[in-house]
């Protein structure tokens, strides 16, 4: 009970700052308070002494090739990728260098940003199309994590260039405009993938919302005690990150943590909870988590296909062309709300949310 209690105090006093993870490395603490630890248990990367035959290497697929007549092969790529990781990098995807630059160093520039200037897109209104958050699992039981994070609703209702802050505004409208180009490609991609025909997963409307995460990891001084983001899966269709060159992005695969180590210009793609339901468990929608390092800050964007908790009516479950006597439906139907709804809930459990749709 006391433990509680003084958990209940640190969280307090950490909220009442106001200034998030930043704030704690910006007073110079050399001690990583407890409402941020986690088990020793749960930082073990599970790493075999012998490695020997196994493939740890998160695949790197070139884009460029898709163009050509190379097109089958990268689409073989993408369909070993998706149902063996449910994670691959991605290159000579369009995106320019430039746009990829300038959207890291805009979230560096804001989150750096007076706290005054911040506490402005606090969470105090629903409505709000671009949100700051410290920690926003402020309120679940678990540990909180080591970075400070905004999120920025892109579609269907994009915001209005003045609801996004002026130090990563043009940013954001240039990166995502280059995300909403990218998306289709990627969903032919992988419809092709699935042996359907290439447009199936635009018609399902799996490109209908898009939002935005950026995060902001600064250094930490005891990063064995703590992590900057817990194993979750996405509530997405699918995920593209972009991460900067510090890493610390981990997949966890064949019951191994795996880094995804950063690579020049390329973007990390990752499927979601709700491929997975859609693919009846053809692709994979894998754990995946951030490690706290001593170097930063680290800086992270992921754009989300989905459209999270909007109003969305749209059911969605198993392909009916993916179905059989022999593969018949895994999952129960779902509406993306709802399913956001108790996977927020739920967003750090040791249970995967998506098992609870299981038939």
């Amino acid at each position: 009970m006391t433990e509680k209690i003084d958990r209940v105090n640190e969280l307090t006093d950490f909220i009442s700052t106001k200034t998030g993870v930043k704030g704690l490395v910006d007073a110079d603490i050399t001690k990583v308070p407890r409402i941020f630890h986690v088990p020793s248990s749960t930082l073990s990367n599970n790493r075999p002494s012998d490695i020997t035959g196994l493939n740890l290497n998160v695949p790197i697929i070139d884009l460029g090739d898709s163009n050509t007549s190379s097109r089958n092969d990268v689409v073989s790529k993408i369909k070993d990728a998706a149902e063996k990781w449910g994670f691959f990098q991605v290159i000579n995807h369009g995106v320019p260098l430039t746009v990829l630059e300038e959207i890291k160093e805009s979230v560096r520039r804001f989150h750096e940003e007076d706290p005054v200037v911040k506490n402005h897109y606090l969470p105090t209104d629903m409505n709000k199309r671009f949100v700051y958050n410290n920690n926003f699992d402020l309120y679940h039981s678990s540990p909180l994590n080591w970075r400070d994070s905004f999120t920025c609703y892109i579609a269907p209702d994009p915001p209005n260039p003045e609801e996004i802050p002026l130090a990563c505004r043009s940013a954001v409208i240039e990166y995502t405009k280059h995300v909403i180009e990218l998306g289709p490609v990627l969903f032919q991609l992988l419809s092709e993938a699935l042996g359907l025909d290439s447009e199936i997963l635009k018609r399902m409307d799996c490109l209908k919302g898009l939002f935005m995460v950026c995060h902001y990891y600064p250094p930490c001084p005891q990063p064995d005690l703590t992590l900057g983001i817990s194993k979750h899966t996405d509530n997405s269709f699918l995920t593209l990150l972009l991460q900067d060159q510090i890493g610390g992005l981990q997949v966890l695969h064949e019951d191994y943590w795996v880094d995804v180590p950063p690579v020049p210009g390329a973007l990390v793609v990752n499927i979601g909870d709700f491929m997975q339901l859609i693919t009846n468990d053809k692709f994979l929608s894998v754990e995946h988590r951030v490690r706290a390092n001593k170097d930063g800050p680290r800086i992270s964007v992921a754009c989300f296909f989905s459209s999270s908790l909007s109003p969305n009516s749209t059911v969605y479950g198993p392909i009916k062309e993916l179905l059989s006597d022999e593969n018949p439906a895994k999952y129960k139907d779902i509406t993306i709300p709802e399913y956001t709804a108790g996977y927020l809930a739920n967003i750090y459990d040791e249970k995967l949310y998506l098992s609870n749709y299981r038939i």
